[in-house]
């Protein structure tokens, strides 16, 4: 089914083909009809799927046209700063054929150029809960006028501990209006509050919550851990590459891995929450201009950015969580494009492999980079030596037990 059968207004039609779209996702087939209906929603979907435009696109078909002078009608709540910046972009993206006006807010920069923003007039405010609670409680925003309510990646909100914020937000708009909560996972926590924020949603499901995303080709590398830099290097200089996103799980990491990986003559852009808001722009959009080939980054990036033609993904670090290593891998092979994902595993890492392989229900394949010199698999250095009481060596690692199946298969 093609995008104008589903109803939605020409300039927005105007606005999807501009920004290059032809077909819609299975996501925003079933949730546009629903949103146009002013039905109440709860969608979920794998990341890569289209979850922006399946709200995005029916709330500015029936927003229509701009009302100068007048509070903001939509309100769309994302969890991190990159997230907001990204999905007012693709508000303004299918709005250009259109006078309707999107601002986002959030925290990190200064309120001047927001607050000027605002007083000019919004139809739609794409703001994190912090920032957007400093101008409720000066009066800068009002959310008198609010009829529809968008919480994005609920998940990561109440993972970031935002639900007490986003409760107070949600109170303070009018009750009648359409809410709609879109997200790439749906745990229990998410139904608690939706009893108090929706009223009879539909459900839109597409996909596994769990399952990574078809068009990605993901695999592991079995490495030492004073080897894990080398083997990086090995593999971005055998690859066919456009764009690479490095996850680190650490900032000081992240920092560590991109000088390095600039000693080697890469260009390489750094992401995560240490960096200033100017300093994540510039990186966003280095990386997405192809002036930095490479973006090392800490999971902010792991739902925080939405950039089209990465290439690779590559797990410097392996996630803490399962349901990380989905939403990182998740970051290539967007829009039905094929990317390919690779983990960097050490000995140490094992518990975390297989709790990976239990959360994705599957093993994930390992490969091994011919032509590299591979040592002894070995953990972690340990740190100083320090005497137990009893003459043990607190700290001392060792691989942990499970480790050596996958060493067997070489």
């Amino acid at each position: 089914m093609p995008f104008k059968a589903l109803n939605l207004s020409e300039s927005v039609l105007r606005g999807i083909q501009a920004a290059g779209y032809t077909d819609p996702t299975p996501i925003q087939l079933r949730a546009i009809p629903v949103v146009l209906g002013g039905g109440d929603l709860i969608g979920s979907a794998q990341t890569g799927t289209g979850k922006t435009a399946a709200f995005a696109l029916p709330i500015l078909s029936k927003l229509a046209n701009h009302r100068p002078g007048m509070p903001a009608r939509v309100l769309v709540l994302e969890p991190t700063r990159e997230l907001a910046a990204q999905v007012e972009t693709a508000f303004r993206d299918f709005a250009r054929f259109t006078n309707l006006r999107a601002v986002a807010v959030f925290g990190g920069v200064g309120y001047g150029v927001q607050r000027t923003e605002l007083k000019r007039g919004v139809d739609i405010i794409v703001a994190t809960p912090g920032r957007l609670m400093d101008y409720l409680k000066d009066g800068t925003i009002t959310l008198r006028d609010i009829n529809v309510l968008v919480l994005d990646e609920v998940d990561r909100m109440l993972d970031m501990g935002f639900l007490p914020v986003v409760k107070d937000i949600i109170a303070r708009c009018p009750k009648n209006r359409q809410t709609l909560f879109f997200s790439a996972t749906v745990p229990p926590e998410i139904q608690a509050v939706a009893s108090f924020a929706l009223r009879n949603p539909a459900r839109v499901e597409v996909g596994v919550n769990r399952s990574v995303n078809q068009s990605v080709n993901h695999a592991m590398y079995l490495v030492s851990f004073e080897q894990k830099f080398e083997l990086l290097v090995a593999l971005l200089e055998k690859t066919n590459f456009d764009s690479v996103l490095v996850f680190s799980r650490t900032k000081h990491g992240a920092d560590k891995i991109a000088r390095r990986l600039k000693a080697a003559n890469h260009s390489v852009a750094v992401l995560h929450a240490n960096r200033s808001q100017n300093q994540r722009i510039e990186a966003l959009a280095g990386f997405k201009s192809g002036k930095y080939e490479i973006m090392v980054a800490t999971d902010i990036a792991a739902r925080g950015i939405d950039v089209a033609g990465v290439t690779h993904v590559i797990n410097y670090d392996v996630p803490e969580n399962p349901e990380d290593y989905v939403h990182r891998i998740g970051r290539t092979g967007r829009a039905q494009a094929v990317g390919d994902a690779f983990t960097l595993v050490t000995p140490e890492n094992a518990s975390d492999i297989r709790d990976i392989e239990r959360f994705i229900g599957q093993k994930i394949p390992e490969l091994k980079l011919e032509g590299f010199d591979y040592k002894p698999l070995s953990a972690r250095p340990a740190p100083p030596v320090q005497q137990g009481a009893r003459g043990s060596l607190p700290g001392t690692m060792r691989p942990r037990s499970g480790f050596r199946r996958f060493g067997s298969r070489r």
